[in-house]
C-alpha cells in the first residue's frame, strides 16, 4: 500500500454525507461507507482529524425564514453536528478505529470537550478525532470551524469533501461548459465568490497559508489518491 505524503489532516464533511437518499436523517449505512473510507486513510500513515456539519438534520435558514433569531438557529444546527459525530464515531469504532468526539459546546455526558492540546495529544496518538459543534459560536460555518479547527491542530492540508470533484467556474450540474480549475489561488477563489467554501474560512487559510483541497468524497478511491499526491480535485492555495 501506498504512503501518504500528509502528516496530519484535516478532513470537512457535510452532514449530507451521513443522509439516507431524502437527504435527511442519519443512515447508518452510509455512516459505515464514510468510517471505511476513513480508515483506509488512517491505515496510510496521517493522522485524522474531522469536522462534520449538521444539514441533514436541520437547515438554520428554515428557522430564518420563520422568524427564529439566527444565533437560536446556529446553535440548533451545532447539536446536530453533534448528533452526527456520535453516529460517525459509533461507526469508526465499530470499524476498528479508535475515535474521540470533542464538542466545542460542553456536554461531558456525551463527548469530550474541545481543549487543542488534548485534542493533539489524541492525535499522536493515532486516534482520529471529530469535532463537533463548529466553533461554539454563532454566524460561523462548519467550514469555518473546520478552517480553524486545521489551524489549531497544525495540518498539512485542509480537505473539503463534496459531492462535486473540484471546484468549477459555474455550476458543472446545470452547466455543461462549466471548467474545472486543477488550481486556484485563494484570492481568486474570493473573487469569483465560488460556493464551495465561504470566504470567512477561505481568508483564514489564505492568511495562515493552508492549502484547501476540494474533491468528491464517493469518487471511487479519490480521497486515497489525493493522500498520495495523486492530482485529484481542486488545489486552493497561494
Amino acid at each position: 500500500m501506498s504512503t501518504a505524503i500528509y502528516r496530519r489532516i484535516l478532513l470537512k464533511l457535510g452532514g449530507e454525507a451521513l443522509a439516507g437518499n431524502d437527504g435527511h436523517g442519519i443512515d447508518p449505512s452510509q455512516a459505515e461507507d464514510i468510517a471505511a473510507k476513513i480508515k483506509t486513510v488512517r491505515e496510510l500513515g496521517p493522522e485524522v482529524a474531522v469536522v462534520i456539519g449538521g444539514g441533514n438534520l436541520w437547515r438554520g435558514r428554515e428557522g430564518l425564514e420563520h422568524g427564529m433569531e439566527r444565533a437560536t438557529a446556529d446553535y440548533i444546527g451545532m447539536l446536530g453536528t453533534v448528533m452526527n459525530a456520535l453516529a460517525l464515531q459509533d461507526a469508526l469504532e465499530r470499524a476498528g478505529v479508535v475515535t474521540r468526539a470533542m464538542t466545542a459546546l460542553e456536554m461531558r455526558a456525551v463527548a469530550e470537550p474541545y481543549i487543542r492540546r488534548r485534542a493533539t495529544r489524541h492525535l499522536e496518538k493515532g486516534r482520529v478525532v471529530i469535532f463537533a459543534a463548529g466553533t461554539g459560536n454563532p454566524y460561523f460555518t462548519t467550514d469555518t470551524a473546520g478552517a480553524l479547527r486545521a489551524m489549531e491542530i497544525d495540518a498539512d492540508i485542509f480537505v473539503k469533501a463534496t459531492k462535486v470533484d473540484g471546484v468549477y467556474d459555474a455550476d458543472p450540474k446545470t452547466n455543461p461548459d462549466a471548467r474545472k480549475f486543477e488550481t486556484i489561488s485563494y484570492i481568486d477563489a474570493l473573487n469569483r465568490r465560488l460556493k464551495v467554501l465561504d470566504s470567512t474560512a477561505i481568508s483564514l487559510c489564505m492568511d495562515n497559508n493552508l492549502p484547501i483541497l476540494v474533491l468528491d468524497l464517493w469518487n471511487k478511491d479519490d480521497l486515497v489518491r489525493a493522500m498520495c499526491g495523486e492530482a485529484v480535485g481542486t488545489i486552493i492555495g497561494k
